[in-house]
């Protein structure tokens, strides 16, 4: 699948959940051809943003969309690498801030 098509498909899929894509195409198009090298490298798409182990089990939490995207997006309007945001976010009528990272220290290797 390309990028353009998977573009297009998690677009549709995740609209429908309320998240949309950052609106600046090309750090999103970076993310998705990220998340597509890593599903290449490990078999499953593990958040570019974060350090893989290459053990799914390991990583369930970061599999995009991962588990801290809920709380991210409904607390600061973007998950932690910006890829998925609110539609306020992209329409600057929340404030852009900074997203801690949520995932627990004993996770990150």
């Amino acid at each position: 699948m390309d990028i353009q098509n998977l573009y297009e498909k998690l677009k549709s899929i995740q609209k429908a959940k309320g998240y949309y894509f950052n609106q600046d195409r090309e750090k999103v198009f970076e993310l998705l051809e990220a998340l597509v090298f890593n599903r290449d490298r490990y078999g499953y798409m593990a958040c570019p943003c974060r350090l893989a182990s290459g053990d799914r089990d390991k990583d369930e939490d970061i599999i995009c969309p991962c588990v801290y995207r809920e709380p991210d997006v409904k607390e600061f309007g973007s998950c932690y690498c910006n890829l998925y945001v609110s539609e306020a976010w992209n329409k600057e009528e929340i404030p852009r801030e900074y997203v801690p990272e949520r995932r627990p220290a004993e996770k990150i290797f």
